[in-house]
Order: structure tokens, then sequence, then C-alpha cells
């Protein structure tokens, strides 16, 4: 039995590398050292679903293939991501796969940056700027958008200021998993589903 995670983000290979060992570390301290998905950076979400969707085709049975991307908007139920799916993207279920198929990163996994704020203290000390922060409470249910402007602006006198590629694997890795699942249901979902599979 094998499994493998396709993962939404990094185009260039420097990037790929960075992405893989975010989730890498982010993962094992989520307590999946030692049983930890095969990871692959996809790119674009389209990417990362016509990979996994090779992927799935491909399988043998008791292999656990999935598809880790950003839901884009908040999600209406995180049980039903091929719903979200098909009404926000018009993506069709592949034969056989289940909902627990796809983690969503909801909105964005920026969402998981501005969730731990001792994360980004310890990751930009007293240059980054707290209160222009989004509130932790109901962090799912912020634009994409909102989330990320915040967090640059947050960041903005920072030597290493957040940005997407080198600088938001960097973070990812920094996260504590304890703090997303309390303030993000999609995180628990996802670490739940991979409890269960791995």
């Amino acid at each position: 039995m094998s499994s493998h995670l396709y993962i939404e983000g990094a185009e260039s290979k420097e990037d790929q590398i960075r992405c893989r060992e975010g989730f890498r570390k982010l993962l094992e301290k989520a307590g999946f050292e030692g049983r930890l998905p095969r990871l692959s950076a996809c790119g674009s979400r389209n990417s990362a679903f016509s990979d996994f969707q090779t992927a799935h085709k491909n399988s043998k049975g008791g292999d656990f293939v999935a598809m880790l991307i950003d839901s884009e908007d908040p999600v209406a139920d995180p049980e039903q991501a091929w719903l979200h799916l098909k009404t926000r993207d018009g993506w069709e279920r592949p034969v056989g796969v289940t909902d627990e198929q796809v983690l969503l990163m909801t909105t964005t996994m920026e969402t998981w940056v501005v969730a731990d704020r001792d994360g980004l203290h310890r990751l930009y000390t007293h240059e980054l700027h707290a209160n222009a922060l989004p509130p932790t409470n109901d962090l799912e249910n912020r634009t994409r958008d909102e989330v990320f402007d915040k967090l640059k602006h947050a960041t903005r006198d920072c030597s290493n200021k957040y940005q997407k590629g080198k600088r938001s694997f960097i973070a990812l890795a920094e996260l504590d998993p304890t703090v997303l699942k309390s303030l993000l249901p999609s995180f628990a979902r996802a670490m739940r589903v991979l409890d269960a599979k791995l």
C-alpha cells in the first residue's frame, strides 16, 4: 500500500523542493513522522487536480491518493469537498473518488499561516505588525485576498516580508499544528483524514 499527496503551489523546481520541505515539516510536527505520504508539489491548482486524476486512475487497491489545494472561497461544509469543487470550479468527481481524497486549505495556505501568531512571531520577531493581521476567529470565512493582503501588510517592515514562494514555505514549516487544529476546521479535518488513512 502506498500514499501520495498532490499539493497545489510552487512553480519553479526550487520552490517545489521548498514546498515539499515545508509541508513535510508541518506533517511531522502533526504526528506523521515515519508514515508520511509521498509529497508532490504540482504548481497550479489545475495541475494538482490533473496529477491527482492520473494517479488515482493508476492506483492499486488500498493505495491512498489525495490532493491538498486551496478552497479559494469559504466552504459551506468541509466534509463535502467535491460539492464545493463542483459548485466553485465545475470539477467533476472522478469515478471511485471520495470526499476524503480532497484536503482543502480554506480559503488559502495563508489562512494557515495567519492562524499561528506564535509561529509568525518566531519568524518575524519584533518587526511583525501583529495588529494588522486578521482576527483569529472565523478565519476560514475570510476571503483569500483579505488574508493575503493583511499578512503582507503585517510584515511590510520585515527584512524577510511575506511573499508567495520561498518565504511562504519557510513560514509553513514554523507552524504549530495544534494551534491550526483549534482554529481551522478544514485543517482539523485534513489531519483527521490523514491519521485514518496513513
